[in-house]
């Protein structure tokens, strides 16, 4: 077979980096990061972006060297792309904060409210259900985490975990502190308005949790080729005869109902934020399948059924 030569240039400088002789043909993107990582310790793979081009994509690790527009002597790309994390690392450090950050306000600590009596009353019972439907939440995600969910990248960049926790533990505080505040007032419409927000909550929350369950199962052998999801058995998986990403269709219908069972502003804030957010990330993943899949439903919207 005719071996080939790879060239890797940093992406700024296009100073070479390293020159990699006789390398396979059928030599992988990944096999070539470990041959550069050889040469630079400190760069493992996690840490390297591949591209073709400065200020292109980068290339994937099952991504094979022949099948790539290059001749036998290929010039390749490397960036730094910073210390890395592990998602379910940093999944569980993002949830787990939440959880412990709630009870806090919910115990009702001195230091939160004060040691006056009125502070160290008991609270109205939906105060202690949103506690419960609260927690349930993020134990649900940690669970998930270990368990359930198969990353297609296996690593983030260590700078962003910040960024993340100050999001998902701060809005946490600022929920915990209103709901769980003494002068909290309750739902207006009372147990009524309380059970529809509860049942809506349970069954967002299962439905959730079956999504992630199906699209686990399309990659059960470890691989990371990309399928289109499609609805099972299971009754909550039929959202897919209409959206891309049902996960976030379901996780703001758990929001939505938790703000509907504690009437408090600012969980209707936070609502709103993850609402934002998970569209921008449905329409990306949609148009990701869109161009991927010649063949994807056509009826299916990113989000909410027939209209975004």
């Amino acid at each position: 077979f005719v071996s080939y030569q790879v060239e890797i240039l940093d992406w700024k400088t296009k100073k070479q980096l390293c020159f990699l002789d006789k390398v396979e043909p059928n030599a992988t993107i990944r096999e070539i990061r470990l041959m550069f990582h050889k040469l630079y310790p400190r760069w493992y793979p996690a840490r390297q972006s591949i591209k073709l081009d400065p200020k292109g994509k980068s290339l994937r690790d099952e991504e094979i060297l022949q099948h790539l527009p290059v001749g036998t002597t290929a010039t390749l790309y490397f960036k730094d792309l910073g210390p890395q994390i592990g998602w379910t690392t940093v999944f569980l450090i993002e949830y787990t904060g939440p959880l412990f950050i709630y009870f806090l306000f919910y115990f009702r600590m001195p230091f939160v409210y004060g040691l006056d009596e009125r502070f160290t009353s008991s609270p109205h019972p939906v105060v202690n259900l949103a506690c419960i439907c609260h927690s349930f939440h993020y134990i649900k995600r940690l669970i998930e985490t270990v368990f359930v969910h198969r990353f297609s990248h296996g690593t983030m960049p260590l700078r962003n975990i910040v960024k993340n926790c100050l999001y998902y533990w701060g809005f946490a505080a600022w929920l915990a502190y209103y709901i769980n505040h003494p002068l909290y007032t309750p739902p207006s419409y009372g147990k009524k308005q309380i059970n529809f927000a509860v049942i809506m909550f349970l069954l967002c929350e299962a439905g959730n949790f079956s999504i992630h369950v199906a699209l686990s199962d399309l990659r059960r052998n470890g691989s990371k080729i990309r399928k289109i999801p499609y609805p099972t058995k299971n009754p909550f998986t039929w959202l897919f005869f209409f959206v891309s990403c049902p996960n976030y269709t379901y996780e703001v219908g758990t929001w939505i109902s938790f703000t509907i069972m504690t009437q408090c502003v600012p969980v209707g804030l936070f609502t709103l934020l993850c609402f934002i957010q998970m569209t921008i990330w449905a329409k990306d993943k949609h148009c990701t399948y869109l161009r991927e899949f010649k063949d994807y439903p056509s009826l299916r919207m990113p989000i909410i059924p027939f209209l975004l």
